[in-house]
């Protein structure tokens, strides 16, 4: 039997074959802007650390001064920590060059040159749909969001998305709830969660997809490191659908980013009222396409859908129905309180409510105050 020192010896030595693309993953993450051009100019990160300088063609003075300041970077750099976190939460190293990479990725620019990777990806990821949006999602955008993976995720696709708040977690937990796969691309190490309120989620992710990452091990969820993420997303992705947005907001750049790669985007129409439904509406303007259920979807980026059942909330109720009825408990609730959770406008909060009463779902209390009776 091989003692539990000569595995963590023979582990190590397994991880020294990538040591180099660690090396720069954790440079890169400190502001090496240039590396992936380098690396695809050089041939492999192996070089760029250990090729003699005076070897190393197709690259300019200025370049080999940028490997130079690589080098002395790599010597202050210890991997210590990373190969016990490597071993401690179970993470793969996928390179550029090995061919468990993912081909959607290639095909972008600046594309990832190692992924670190938890969970498991597939062949069945090739088809797969990036479901983003704004953090402070409200009810309307929640539901929609759900809605759209748990039809996308029946229909066989992968829901790609941030792990973020708000519409990036309802994408994610629409795919579980329909047994589906779903790939949660980070803007920070893949051993870090964040939010911190995800943690039960992102084990789900990691036993029914992927939660990966271009960041090494340790790194925190820097603001700058989200637009980089991004690419990934939309990358990985046959198109984007963005279901709440406002005007100033991550899902547009990933949308954007969809547009340069040369992939689908979409939008869910928002309400107008809603400053989380700015952007959304803007894209709609633009040229993206109108989404209302996955059919929309599956018809633009080729999956055939002829047996596909596209569910709805419920045969009672509309989409605005669902939309009440879902902020409403036994506690009582006030008209304003609704008003305000919803986005939805005030003549059509009354309307509904009315709706709901007559069907026994809702009661009326005095002082504009109600509560769910179903």
């Amino acid at each position: 039997m091989q003692s539990s020192q000569g595995s963590e010896s023979g582990y190590k030595n397994s991880l020294e074959k990538v040591k180099n693309w660690i090396l720069l993953s954790k440079i890169s993450s400190y502001g090496f802007s240039g590396i992936n051009n380098l690396v695809e100019k050089v041939g492999s990160p192996d070089e760029i650390i250990s090729a003699p300088l005076e070897k190393i063609k197709h690259v300019s003075k200025i370049e080999k001064g940028t490997i130079k300041l690589i080098r002395k970077k790599a010597l202050e750099v210890s991997l210590e920590d990373d190969y016990r976190l490597i071993q401690k939460h179970n993470v793969k190293l996928i390179k550029y060059t090995d061919p468990s990479y993912p081909d959607s990725l290639k095909n972008i620019s600046d594309p990832p040159f190692l992924i670190y990777l938890r969970g498991e990806l597939k062949k069945e990821d090739e088809k797969a749909v990036a479901l983003v949006g704004t953090r402070r999602a409200t009810a309307y955008g929640k539901i929609a969001a759900k809605k759209l993976a748990r039809e996308l995720a029946r229909a066989g696709l992968t829901i790609v998305s941030g792990m973020a708040r708000g519409i990036d977690t309802c994408a994610h937990e629409g795919a579980l709830e329909e047994g589906g796969r779903t790939i949660a691309v980070l803007g920070c190490g893949v051993d870090i969660v964040y939010p911190p309120e995800n943690n039960s989620l992102m084990k789900e992710i990691i036993g029914h997809g992927a939660v990966i990452s271009e960041f090494s091990l340790g790194t925190k969820p820097f603001a700058r490191n989200f637009p980089r993420r991004n690419r990934i997303i939309s990358g990985l992705s046959r198109g984007v659908i963005v279901v709440e947005a406002p005007l100033k907001s991550g899902a547009l750049i990933t949308a954007d980013f969809a547009l340069e790669q040369g992939k689908e985007v979409f939008a869910v129409p928002g309400i107008i009222t809603s400053p989380y439904s700015k952007g959304t509406n803007r894209l709609l303007k633009e040229g993206a396409k109108v989404v209302e259920d996955a059919a929309d979807v599956l018809e633009e980026i080729g999956v055939s859908f002829s047996d596909i059942k596209i569910s709805s909330f419920d045969n009672q109720l509309s989409f605005e129905e669902k939309i009440v009825l879902d902020e409403l408990t036994a506690k009582p609730s006030h008209i304003d309180e609704l008003i305000k959770k919803t986005g939805l406008p005030v003549g059509k909060i009354a309307d509904i409510l009315i709706k709901l009463q007559l069907k026994g779902m809702v009661k009326e209390l005095p002082g504009k105050f109600f509560i769910k009776e179903v």
